[in-house]
């Protein structure tokens, strides 16, 4: 286990009331609850700090509704985290999640957070034109043929994908397999169900 830093007294229950007032747009929510099961599941099969990874993830986008430019994101929220008693390491870890250079991914939580945070869009996206619309449904071999269809969730970065991946010291396709077992685990809090 890595040395880790405590979460000051803070709970996912504090957390959850972030989210809840900095973020109106279901969606959102539900991204951010996807990161967070999928880094939950990483830290239980690492042996890390499941509860710290968890709102680590929960948390990861909280400003991205009010704050959605590359100059503000992420620099706001670790800013208003610091001014309200969240420990540093979790705000260093938001400004990580960037892309600003200035702020690298040095941590195995930063990584972990950089290699699930498209990646669970993407498996979500994925779930949402099965049609049983189902998490559960979804095989790895249905995520890699998506990744081919450039016009398919457009929007994501493929490179970043794998490079999240690389970075985070994982085989792809294992990786995709963590993300749909995760989802599946939590697919009634996730929207991801089914029909």
């Amino acid at each position: 286990m890595s040395d880790f830093p405590e979460l000051n007294g803070k709970t996912r229950d504090d957390a959850w009331a972030v989210i809840t007032e900095w973020i109106q747009s279901d969606s959102l929510r539900k991204h951010c609850l996807s990161v967070e099961t999928a880094m939950r599941a990483y830290a239980e099969r690492l042996n890390e700090p499941v509860e710290a990874w968890g709102i680590l993830g929960l948390l990861h986008d909280f400003d991205y509704e009010r704050y959605p430019t590359v100059e503000e994101h992420t620099r706001v929220g670790s800013a208003w985290l610091r001014e309200h008693g969240w420990p540093d390491w979790l705000a260093d870890a938001l400004l990580a999640h960037g892309f600003d250079e200035n702020y690298p991914r040095t941590t195995l939580y930063d990584r972990a957070l950089y290699a699930v945070d498209e990646l669970t869009g993407f498996v979500g996206a994925v779930a949402l034109v099965r049609p049983s619309k189902a998490v559960a449904d979804v095989k790895v071999s249905s995520v890699t043929k998506k990744l081919k269809d450039k016009a398919f969730a457009a929007a994501i970065h493929r490179d970043e994908l794998r490079e999240g991946a690389d970075e985070f010291g994982v085989d792809f396709h294992e990786h995709i397999g963590v993300i749909i077992e995760a989802m599946s685990a939590n697919a009634e809090a996730l929207g991801l169900a089914g029909s």
